[in-house]
């Protein structure tokens, strides 16, 4: 049986994965998190310390689900892209966290999560490349960028341009696999 501590925290979690998606950390409110969650700030703060460290708690948990469902193949980047569309077209909340991230941290102590994933990945693309995997005269990390940026790119787009967007997810899916393969001369 699950401790209540756990369930506890668990709520707390998931409610402020939906208040930092929406609303980024300065707009997040500790008492709307609490309300939803089904307890009192101090549990809250006693579990998290702040809402920095909530915050910090919630985009670990947010990267550590996406690296669970989305599997980094370095010799097969296209398909990467292709999953990589898949997951946030599925599960906007998780984008929107690392924009806000991204916006509201920008100088602040980087999460060892986000290090150790980047720095295994450029070393997977390195021996990916080493053995003929794929060609490319971008440096690794701004060829992990781009793939990461087109992957991402028709589910971060402004609302007046996703107008003009093909409907179809297949095509947009497409699209996106496509341009990956190109970028490597594929």
């Amino acid at each position: 049986m699950q401790r209540n501590a756990d369930r506890t925290k668990a709520r707390i979690l998931e409610a402020a994965t939906e208040e930092f998606a929406a609303l980024g950390i300065a707009g997040a409110r500790v008492n709307r998190i609490a309300e939803v969650a089904g307890c009192n700030k101090a549990m809250l703060y006693a579990y998290y310390g702040n809402k920095d460290g909530l915050f910090d708690a919630v985009f670990t948990a947010s990267v550590e689900a996406y690296l669970e469902a989305v599997n980094f193949d370095a010799y097969d980047l296209p398909r990467y892209a292709g999953r990589v569309f898949d997951f946030f077209e599925e599960h906007p909340e998780h984008l929107r966290l690392a924009v806000w991230y991204r916006l509201e941290r920008p100088g602040s102590a980087r999460l060892e999560a986000v290090l150790d994933v980047n720095a295994n990945r450029l070393a997977e693309l390195e021996k990916a490349r080493r053995a003929g995997a794929f060609h490319s005269d971008f440096r690794l990390a701004e060829l992990l960028s781009l793939v990461q940026a087109i992957a991402t790119n028709w589910s971060s787009m402004t609302p007046e341009f996703t107008a003009t967007a093909p409907v179809s997810r297949a095509r947009r899916r497409r699209a996106v696999v496509t341009a990956v393969a190109k970028l490597l001369d594929q």
